[in-house]
């Protein structure tokens, strides 16, 4: 299928959360001329030069032969033409030679750009939590001679966090930076599943890793960030000699191939550190949050390639006869659950832009408010609504991709049709970046009990603002009414959760989690429906039939969800393995 990159949609996306106002005031001017201008030409972009890479990148891979890895066919020319391009400096600082643009835009583009390759995008991806992780830490001869070549794109970025003994568990880490006596350091030890750690795809690779010093404390106290460079940079930061860590192999995956997943060897690599000693997480967090809040937009971005080719395959395959069409045999798409299956995959999708590009905005809001209260609540928000965007919106992409592969029946099954591609490269996306329980389990033992649950009540607050006003609409009515029985449920799910805490709340994280992301999102598909409202657009009138759709197959089962979630943890707690084997 040809890949359309949906500029339209994220474009009303973009007004429908608030960012008219927030470009008019911080960003004089990037005025709605310029926005549109910026998508068309990214949506130009992906559609020329990364989508047709994206089956052949599945289909061959990136390779690692002799030590040394290289890209998947085509993927280092376009890599090349997208840092041409200043694709990758969109929200950076001018000084570094960034654009200076917003951090909503930002996701925007790169939702286009994952959807037209998502092994493509996380290379740049992780570059751009690189850039945010040094420009807000790192040292002042890091800025001057790094920070400039990773905004242009030049050099890319990689995250190593993970060992073979340490996963989510970082406290349990051995790689050790050891003082080289003039004030640097020597790596050693090994990190695994590393996302783009090698590759030829540009001159210099950034490695951003976390290790022990010899004296560190044990635990996460003990943890501090070193940045070291696949060639060792001189005073003016130029690349010369080779230094002293490799990859050791690729890792064969189910999904993302062309996505060089390494494991990766410090062989007393030549490291300097990020930031204060002890405080490598801390450091490191800022990059994760970025890479975060990008996964759950590789989520949107998935679902949106997936229900595509649903689409055009549900009006390409004719099959027996159908109550909304005349011709036999007819279109699948004129077949009753077909329609609601896809009507469906689209509302999802739309809620999940909407939270994402939100917490974008909240983003740019914490920066740049005009007021220190303002930028108070915006960081705020934000960081409740980041585990949402992340773990729900990857969530959102694996259930459509499944259902992709699901309107297209048999043919989905089979590789050839491309539809078990986009399921199998979404899996992935619930699992890195902090697994979605791990989201889960931060939504509830820290976000909504900030500012004494405050934070959650003001936004529950404004939903039903927004559903009043759906209610005061005749067409609207059933939407603002399910829209209030959920934010009652999520309120009362929230007091649930922070009275009982402990085993309990953990317990009831997931679930949570997901009924905060269906409320959320159904208040999204709300204020689009009243934003849309009194068009003769049939695009614009379809943004009515979506959030009522939605209102009916997901809010209303709110209730349901939060009445469930409150069953504790005691029959988990009380049921050994053994019960379970029969």
């Amino acid at each position: 299928m040809t890949f359309r990159a949906p500029v339209r949609d994220i474009a009303f996306a973009l007004q429908t959360v608030g960012h008219p106002a927030l470009l008019a005031r911080a960003f004089p001017d990037l005025d709605d001329a310029t926005v549109a201008a910026v998508l068309e030409a990214a949506g130009a972009f992906v559609e020329a030069e990364l989508a047709p890479l994206n089956r052949r990148g599945d289909l061959e891979g990136a390779r690692y032969e002799n030590g040394r890895v290289t890209a998947a066919p085509g993927f280092a020319e376009a890599y090349k033409a997208f840092a041409a391009g200043g694709w990758n400096s969109l929200s950076a600082d001018p000084e570094f030679g960034g654009q200076g643009l917003s951090k909503a835009l930002e996701l925007s583009v790169f939702e286009m750009v994952h959807a037209a390759n998502m092994a493509f995008g996380l290379c740049p991806m992780l570059t751009l939590a690189a850039i945010e992780a040094l420009a807000q830490h790192g040292t002042e001869r890091q800025k001057r001679l790094v920070l400039p070549k990773l905004v242009s794109g030049e050099w890319t970025g990689a995250m190593c966090l993970t060992e073979p003994q340490a996963g989510s568990d970082l406290a349990a880490l051995t790689t050790v930076a050891r003082p080289d006596g003039k004030g640097g350091y020597h790596l050693h030890g090994q990190k695994i599943f590393i996302t783009w750690g090698d590759h030829d795809a540009a001159d210099n690779i950034c490695h951003l890793v976390i290790a022990r010093t010899p004296d560190a404390p044990p635990g996460v106290k003990g943890i501090s960030l070193f940045l070291t460079s696949k060639f060792l940079l001189d005073d003016d930061g130029v690349p010369g000699a080779r230094n002293d860590f490799r990859p050791g192999s690729i890792e064969h995956k189910l999904g993302i191939h062309a996505s060089p997943t390494c494991v990766m060897l410090y062989e007393g690599a030549q490291a300097e550190l990020v930031g204060e000693l002890g405080q490598g997480l801390p450091h490191m967090f800022v990059m994760m949050n970025a890479a975060r809040l990008q996964v759950g937009v590789q989520g949107v971005a998935i679902a949106e390639r997936a229900f595509q080719q649903a689409l055009e395959f549900s009006q390409e395959r004719r099959q027996g006869r159908a109550v909304w069409s005349t011709e036999q045999p007819a279109a699948i798409y004129d077949h009753p659950d077909v329609r609601r299956t896809l009507m469906l995959m689209k509302a999802k999708i739309e809620a999940a832009r909407a939270i994402c590009l939100t917490t974008g905005v909240l983003a740019d809001l914490g920066r740049l408010a005009e007021t220190e209260e303002e930028r108070a609540a915006a960081r705020a928000r934000q960081e409740l609504l980041t585990p949402i965007a992340k773990a729900w919106s990857t969530d959102v992409g694996v259930e459509v991709a499944s259902l992709g592969v699901q309107v297209h029946g048999g043919m989905g099954f089979i590789e050839e049709t491309g539809a078990a591609q986009h399921y199998r490269d979404a899996r992935i996306a619930p699992i890195y970046e902090g697994t979605n329980a791990i989201q889960a389990n931060d939504l509830v033992g820290r976000k909504i009990g900030m500012a004494e649950g405050a934070v959650m009540r003001e936004l529950c607050a404004e939903m039903l603002l927004t559903a009043q006003t759906l209610t005061d609409s005749p067409e609207l009515a059933l939407v603002g009414r399910r829209l209030a029985l959920g934010v009652a449920a999520l309120e009362h799910a929230t007091a649930w959760v922070i009275a009982r805490g402990g085993a309990d709340a953990l317990t009831a994280a997931t679930p949570y989690l997901k009924l905060a992301g269906d409320v959320i999102g159904g208040w999204m598909l709300g204020r689009q429906a009243l934003a849309a409202a009194g068009s003769d657009d049939p695009w614009m009138k379809g943004k009515a039939a979506l959030a009522r759709l939605y209102s009916g197959q997901v809010l209303s089962l709110a209730p349901g969800i939060a009445e469930g979630l409150t069953d504790g943890a005691a029959d988990l707690e009380a049921t050994p393995a053994a019960a379970l084997v029969g």
